[in-house]
């Protein structure tokens, strides 16, 4: 399998952000979103999916996170779209369970080449610090429509914001290491129809 790595530059009158990603890294992050706490979800999905992640945005922050999230969001799904290619020897599909102390999260991915997110996460506050924690939909819409992969997280149990946040970036990260690495069996593109 070739080098599985892709950097994507998104800019627009709200957002200057560039996002690199190597799907076969070790899990080193050069975070900088100005948003501490989304870096800090980053930090997870980069550790826990053995991806090198690097992000740099600039974004209306004064107006809110909102276009800054998602646009890193579509950013980042571009990246993983591009790395994969053809999908030749993958897994396709990937799933974790994440516990942290009270909080569980459940993940399912299908790198389907159809864009599609089922999010059923409620928190019991509206912010983690300064984060909106509605704005982590976004982030995971912008994700699949871009990455076109299929996704479902599921948060199963939690009282602590923080922490439901926690298992829901950590289980994704490992789902997604799952579904994008290659497959030994096969060299095959994982589909009936020849194609993702």
């Amino acid at each position: 399998m070739s080098e599985r790595i892709a950097t994507i530059k998104r800019d627009t009158l709200e957002t200057r952000i560039q996002v690199c990603v190597n799907l076969d890294g070790t899990g080193h992050a050069q975070l900088a979103s100005g948003l501490p706490f989304l870096d800090h979800m980053l930090d997870q999905i980069a550790r826990h999916g053995l991806i090198d992640l690097e992000v740099a945005a600039q974004g209306d922050l004064q107006i809110d996170a909102h276009h800054t999230v998602e646009d890193i969001g579509i950013t980042l799904g571009q990246a993983v779209q591009q790395a994969l290619g053809d999908r030749r020897g993958i897994r396709r599909y990937g799933h974790a369970y994440v516990p942290l102390d009270e909080a569980l999260s459940r993940v399912v991915l299908d790198c389907s080449g159809r864009p599609g997110l089922e999010y059923f996460v409620e928190f019991p506050r509206a912010r983690i610090g300064e984060f909106d924690v509605d704005l982590f939909r976004e982030f995971f819409q912008g994700f699949v429509n871009h990455a076109l992969i299929t996704l479902h997280i599921d948060n199963l149990r939690g009282r602590n914001a923080h922490h439901i946040a926690e298992t829901v970036f950590k289980a994704f990260g490992r789902a997604l290491r799952m579904a994008v690495e290659s497959d030994p069996r096969t060299t095959s593109i994982p589909s009936t129809k020849g194609s993702l």
